[in-house]
């Protein structure tokens, strides 16, 4: 049975980090992302799942940044599972109204992130969004159980109960797997925040990492006292992505625009101890 994934070549690592691109856009963030894992110095494997409508051209600069490449087919859910997770559906039965998604964002793609647990060439894999950057080096978390996820902290201290699947932890396994699609699409099933709100439900004993392991971008003017450069490790750009220069919140982010700009452009990791403190960017 055709499982899904066609990797490009063979692992080698008992360990990676993965993230996910389904569009040229997230293939642009990726850059970024694997630039910055590779600046920590780790040697696990860098791992990007794509959907087969990503261009060869968007692809190419991840395999020369060291990557292993594994195109994936979007999971095998029913036409009445596709219907309500469809970008125009789902966002009309829970809008997103503390930011704006990007016109690239197709919210059933997030489920192929579930294809991590058909992973089972590795011991342990770190997903890492592609609108993420590792500022420090995360290796800790491969001896770190599953399923440990950073909370999604962005508006207020109450958001602490809840998971961000941006970063997150897990074990390569096919029983796992299977028992996810079993349970995924069920009838009737609705997953508010896609993956989400799944491996929320999947999880409900979570591991909480510190926020600093999925510092998202809107702490940086809703809660700046959470906010320490000397302590951040993964930066996360929920919502606006930082590639988008026309965005409503551009102003009040630019230096975090800035920071990903360097990272993207690859000349010298940036000095994180010249960073500006939130405060001034009000």
């Amino acid at each position: 049975m055709d499982s899904g994934l066609r990797p490009d070549r063979p692992a080698r690592s008992d360990r990676a980090f993965a993230t996910l691109v389904t569009n040229a856009d997230y293939a642009l963030g990726a850059q970024a992302l694997l630039r910055s894992i590779a600046w920590t110095g780790s040697t696990a494997d860098r791992v990007v799942l794509h959907t087969g409508g990503v261009d060869g051209a968007a692809l190419a600069p991840l395999s020369d940044l060291g990557a292993r490449l594994i195109e994936v087919d979007l999971l095998p859910t029913s036409q009445a599972f596709n219907a309500r997770h469809a970008r125009d559906t789902l966002h009309a039965a829970a809008p997103f109204t503390k930011g704006g998604k990007p016109a690239f964002h197709t919210p059933l793609d997030n489920f192929a992130k579930l294809r991590l647990w058909q992973l089972t060439d590795y011991r342990a894999v770190v997903f890492i969004d592609a609108d993420a950057l590792v500022l420090r080096t995360i290796d800790k978390l491969f001896h770190y159980p599953e399923f440990c996820a950073a909370p999604n902290v962005y508006e207020s201290l109450a958001d602490f109960h809840r998971l961000n699947s941006g970063v997150f932890t897990a074990r390569p396994d096919l029983a796992t797997y299977e028992a996810m699609l079993a349970r995924l699409d069920q009838p009737e099933a609705f997953w508010r925040r896609t993956d989400q709100t799944f491996l929320e439900t999947w999880f409900p004993d979570w591991h909480g990492l510190p926020v600093t392991y999925n510092m998202l971008q809107y702490v940086w003017f809703n809660l700046p006292g959470l906010w320490n450069w000397d302590t951040i490790r993964v930066l996360h750009y929920q919502y606006e992505k930082p590639w988008q220069t026309d965005h409503a919140k551009a102003d009040r982010l630019q230096p975090l625009i800035a920071l990903w700009e360097q990272y993207l452009d690859g000349t010298a990791p940036p000095d994180l101890t010249a960073q500006t403190a939130p405060c001034a960017s009000s």
